[in-house]
């Protein structure tokens, strides 16, 4: 009768939003290999420079880790937003995650905040990533509307991904 207890529906959204504020960089620049040579997915990556961390696609929450949430795109398209580079080392202590499995956000909704001081201490990089870890088999366009080394705000749209 007052809608407790019923599942917010994913909305059919194609847009890639900033999952925090920094520079937007292709992943090719990314300094681990795994990530760079695209062997996650195709995406993108941010030098971060805020610490309130938004959801980079609409859809429902797959997957929550320590320094990554996974989500699934209403047209089946899965992305993978990981939090720095070798941060699983740090067992989640820079990453308060505001989301849990099952949820469905918006883009730019918030879903975390990250404490990169933490990340800065451990030695490691802030490099954050946006995968479509099924890119092979769902992935048919990715467009990016970003201008490399300009601070971009978290939540701002900087693509779009079409699956097949």
């Amino acid at each position: 009768m007052f809608g407790f207890g019923k599942k917010k529906k994913v909305v059919q959204d194609e847009r890639l939003y900033n999952p925090v504020a920094g520079s937007v960089v292709e992943l090719a620049q990314v300094s681990d290999p795994v990530f760079a040579g695209g062997m996650m997915g195709e995406g993108f990556a941010v030098e971060p420079t805020g610490s309130e961390v938004v959801a980079p696609v609409s859809g429902e929450v797959t997957m929550v880790q320590g320094h990554a949430v996974g989500f699934k795109r209403a047209d089946g398209l899965e992305i993978l937003l990981h939090m720095g580079i070798d941060t699983v080392s740090l067992d989640g202590a820079p990453f308060k995650i505001t989301v849990s499995v099952g949820d469905v956000v918006q883009g730019g909704d918030v879903i975390a905040v990250a404490d990169w001081a933490q990340v800065d201490a451990a030695g490691l990089p802030k490099t954050t990533m946006v995968l479509i870890t099924n890119t092979a088999d769902k992935l048919a366009s990715m467009t990016r509307n970003w201008q490399e080394d300009v601070e971009t705000v978290a939540g701002a749209e900087v693509g779009t991904a079409m699956a097949k």
